[in-house]
């Protein structure tokens, strides 16, 4: 897989350990750094209306997020697992973890009993040749969504120290659960502000894309994940493109739907199914002009679809520019809008 060219330095205390709401912030009150071809600039999310013009079209994920980590028993020892990904066929991709990260040494066949009676069978490797992810057979009453609601909780890793209840993971846009982790970037997004950006012209259409586990392992590419983009949202993608507008992706899991949906020529029809597009020097953005999204971590897979929608260049001045000014990454932190024009 190619590497981004972006490169920069993170200090381990640049991780938000907790929701703004923790910190004394709104969730419109983390910092928001916007990044196009006239420079970079620093405000607060809530002044998002200060970078958009009337016409300008957000597209959101109203994927919502699941409770998709449960307790199993393994011998004599508690692990977690991490749901991920329903299959056409009822199965689930599903992720053995450990405190100290991923289990890599599943093997097909073993079976891991779940609270209230569940089995998790493991039946192969979700990917030929990794042992990271599988797939596996759930056996458990009134399927496996309603069991999550009653036993599951959200998904965190060792930046954030405690459990925080699973409304803290949902998005103002969250009309669909199926998500293993939340769709991010429209964290920071209220009522409020919505209704703001309305009132100045600015659209909003919709898109699903339902996020499997993150990816842990430097250079490992994103794999396929169910999505949804409306015939209205295509149309009005179009129409905003034809009229100047800028079509601007609220995460990268809109630019990926997005992207999914486009022709050669940047035209989006309606589609859905599964997608495996990964954007990159050899498919860049046909559909997007820009992204609100959440900081990556260096040579993660998101900033080759960053460098796809917006160049290179303008990545690694936003990223310089962030770790200048302690922005904090990951779900709980700071966001940044970076736009190619």
């Amino acid at each position: 897989m190619t590497a981004p060219h972006t490169r920069f330095d993170l200090g381990e205390d640049r991780s938000a350990s907790a929701p703004p709401e923790a910190r004394g912030l709104a969730r419109d009150e983390v910092r928001l750094l916007a990044a196009g071809p006239d420079g970079v600039r620093h405000a607060t999310f809530r002044d998002l209306g200060e970078f958009l013009e009337p016409g300008d079209l957000l597209v959101v994920n109203t994927s919502g997020t699941l409770p998709a980590a449960v307790d199993a028993v393994r011998g004599e020892q508690v692990i977690a697992v991490h749901f991920s990904t329903e299959l056409d066929d009822g199965t689930w991709v599903v992720e053995l973890r450990a405190p100290g990260g991923p289990l890599l040494d599943g093997r097909a066949g073993e079976r891991l009993g779940l609270p209230a009676g569940a089995v998790v069978t493991l039946r192969e490797p979700h990917v030929a040749g990794a042992q990271r992810l599988w797939r596996a057979k759930i056996d458990v009453e009134g399927g496996v969504a309603r069991y999550l609601a009653k036993v599951g909780r959200p998904i965190r890793y060792g930046y954030v120290p405690r459990a925080w209840p699973l409304p803290n993971y949902q998005t103002v846009f969250a009309l669909d659960p199926g998500s293993a982790e939340m769709p991010s970037a429209a964290r920071p997004f209220t009522a409020e502000l919505v209704t703001r950006l309305v009132s100045r012209g600015v659209l909003f259409a919709p898109i699903l894309l339902h996020t499997g586990v993150s990816s842990p392992e430097a250079g490992e590419p994103p794999y396929g994940e169910r999505f949804r983009v409306p015939a209205t949202t295509a149309a009005l993608v179009n129409w905003v493109r034809d009229q100047g507008g800028r079509v601007i992706a609220v995460g990268t899991t809109a630019v990926r739907a997005l992207e999914s949906a486009a022709n050669p020529g940047g035209l989006v029809t309606a589609a859905a199914g599964w997608t495996e597009l990964v954007l990159g020097p050899d498919r860049p953005a046909r559909a997007v002009d820009g992204l609100i999204t959440g900081l990556h971590t260096p040579e993660a897979s998101h900033l080759l679809l960053l460098e796809a929608v917006v160049g290179p260049g303008l990545v690694q001045r936003a990223y310089d520019a962030a770790v200048r000014r302690e922005y904090l990454w990951h779900e709980f932190g700071d966001v940044s809008l970076l736009t190619s024009r």
